[in-house]
């Protein structure tokens, strides 16, 4: 990406970039506040998938992390001359996003215990990484890789591993 280029897709939202960090926190807080209320619905319900959907993304936000640090990218406020639409004064750490990551591998638990949920969680983890993106805060590849890599990681602890 380009500085031009993120001229030209935040251009449309600059007027409203107090909405845009609104709209980031809103849906970040859905999914941190469903994530706990489906862990507890289990826990009440004695539900026999408790522990794999605290393991699962528990042991998958650890990993991510310490990948994250190593690879240790710039943000495109780092290195384009723009100014972010989501304040933000953290140098590096951009490679993958790590709130992409955690909605959709939570995203997975979702799809795994009431699929409609699923479906919901997804369309948030989109419009956060579209938001990630737009914000200045994430390069598309950032935001991309932070949604496989939450998918796959939810699809190997929910689905593959016995």
């Amino acid at each position: 990406m380009t500085a031009s280029l993120y001229a030209r897709l935040s251009a449309p939202f600059r007027p409203y970039a107090g909405a845009v960090r609104a709209v980031n926190k809103l849906l970040t807080l859905s999914v941190y506040i469903a994530y706990p209320a489906l862990l507890l619905f289990l826990l009440l319900t004695r539900d026999h998938r408790l522990l794999r959907a605290v393991i699962t993304p528990a042991v998958s936000f650890v990993a991510l992390t310490f990948f994250r640090k190593r690879c240790n990218a710039p943000r495109p406020y780092e290195v384009l001359d723009i100014t972010p639409l989501i304040l933000k004064d953290t140098r590096g750490n951009s490679f993958p996003s790590r709130h992409v990551f955690s909605v959709f591998v939570i995203d997975m638990a979702f799809w795994w215990i009431f699929p409609p949920l699923g479906g919901v969680f997804l369309a948030v983890g989109v419009l956060i990484a579209l938001i990630r993106v737009i914000g200045g805060v994430h390069f598309p590849r950032d935001v991309l890789a932070g949604a496989i890599m939450g998918a796959a990681c939810g699809a190997v602890g929910f689905w593959l591993i016995p």
